[in-house]
């Protein structure tokens, strides 16, 4: 399904609707800081779409009444796409860069666009007199606030983030150590085209990077909850849990009560048989960890 524009407005107040707003926020950085919260409190990380085998279209429109529809958006393309129609539907200068998420430095400078994101510019304070800020609710482990666009150190809920440098085109970001990825490098601009395209290749299996494992994630002021395949966690400053998930309704209650995840118009029938390959999968990958 292809949304069209006109219907922004009212997809904008479904969407706020969802996230327990009775009215529209000004486009403020108070407002953003709460609009970036209670995002990533309703709308988990995940790409349950994909592993079900109908990947959701990534057009922004699409993603955001997707949200306002099941309750669900998908991965950074999905969730970073639909935040950004909310955001311009409210009064925020939004533009988009080019997003390379890594994990280690032989992959740190390729610049395979693996992430979009998103820059709002035009909200000055004392701290940030540039006034441009980033706004991430598609690193899943990641971003529990907008950072501003100011070399330094961060502080969220107990979990540490740094902007090592600032450029004219970007910036470089690296991640708690206790997060999932080691950091971001932000470059130009990337176009819808590009976009579709990579998520055509990270969502097709067998190879697809998001089209082999379930991953829910959801982050949260001081503390993430994560399920992949049939392992729950729960990750704070100071560790981690982990809980195997053998059972349908054990992995069920962790994906819809722990990680927030809407199942809204997917049918028993499609999680069990899911359910079933990931626990396959889940005990060969423990017979060899």
């Amino acid at each position: 399904m292809t949304t069209t524009s006109e219907l922004v407005p009212d997809l904008v107040d479904e969407y706020l609707t969802f996230l327990g707003y009775a009215d529209r926020p000004a486009p403020t950085v108070a407002s953003l800081v709460e609009l970036h919260q209670r995002h990533l409190a309703r709308v988990p990380y995940e790409n349950l779409e994909i592993m079900l085998g109908r990947p959701p279209s990534v057009a922004p429109l699409d993603s955001l009444a997707r949200v306002g529809r099941v309750g669900r958006a998908g991965y950074c393309f999905h969730q970073n796409g639909a935040l950004e129609v909310a955001l311009r539907e409210l009064g925020f200068v939004v533009e988009r860069r080019h997003g390379h998420v890594w994990t280690s430095e032989d992959d740190r400078h390729t610049g395979v666009l693996n992430h979009l994101v998103l820059v709002v510019t035009g909200l000055p304070t004392d701290d940030n007199p540039g006034g441009e800020w980033w706004p991430d609710v598609g690193l899943g482990d990641a971003l529990g606030d907008p950072l501003p666009l100011v070399v330094g150190e961060y502080e969220q809920g107990g979990f540490d983030y740094a902007l090592t440098e600032v450029r004219d085109d970007g910036w470089s970001f690296l991640a708690d150590r206790t997060g999932s990825f080691t950091g971001v490098e932000v470059s130009g601009v990337p176009t819808d085209a590009e976009i579709a395209e990579r998520h055509a290749s990270l969502s097709t299996p067998p190879d697809g990077r998001f089209a082999t494992v379930l991953v829910v994630q959801r982050r949260m002021p001081e503390h993430v909850d994560v399920v992949r395949g049939c392992l729950s966690h729960r990750i704070t400053p100071g560790g981690q849990t982990e809980v195997e998930l053998t059972s349908y309704d054990a992995w069920r209650s962790a994906i819809e009560d722990g990680c927030g995840l809407s199942l809204a118009g997917v049918d028993d029938a499609e999680l069990t048989t899911l359910f079933g390959r990931q626990l396959a999968a889940h005990r060969t990958y423990m017979e060899t960890r």
